[in-house]
């Protein structure tokens, strides 16, 4: 591994493969390292392939370089200026809320078949202060 990568410089790469987690840069004909998705832009990415392709030119900052494994760390989005907090958020998936919880504090607990609770149902059926109208 190359001794003048250090954690915090900003070095110019070549991207050399796409997977879903990241895209892998080379830095030098021995060096590569990972971009990892969350690192390529600000705001969320959902498809890593709409932002990089093999063969592009990235400038890229050293988040951590592991010298026992020989794994370098990237990041793309550290060399970019951030947008306006609006313009994350409009970027983000939208949440849908979640459904009430319905408790019913009349009911007996516990698990009942079917068969248990068929006659059961039959007669709320057929009360009148149970009926919608």
């Amino acid at each position: 591994m190359s001794e003048k990568i250090e954690v915090g410089s900003v070095i110019k790469g070549k991207v050399t493969g796409v997977q879903h987690y990241g895209a892998f840069v080379a830095l030098n004909e021995n060096t590569q390292g990972l971009v990892h998705i969350s690192e390529v832009t600000h705001g969320f990415v959902k498809d890593i392939n709409e932002h990089l392709k093999v063969g592009d030119e990235v400038e890229v900052k050293v988040l951590s370089v592991d010298e026992a494994s020989g794994k370098i760390g990237l990041s793309i989005r550290a060399t970019q200026e951030a947008p306006a907090v609006a313009d994350v958020k409009a970027k983000k998936p939208r949440k849908r809320p979640a459904a009430p919880i319905q408790v019913e504090n009349d009911s007996a607990q516990g698990f009942n078949t079917l068969k248990d609770k068929l006659q059961e149902w039959i007669d709320q059926s057929q009360r009148d202060d149970l009926i919608k109208k």
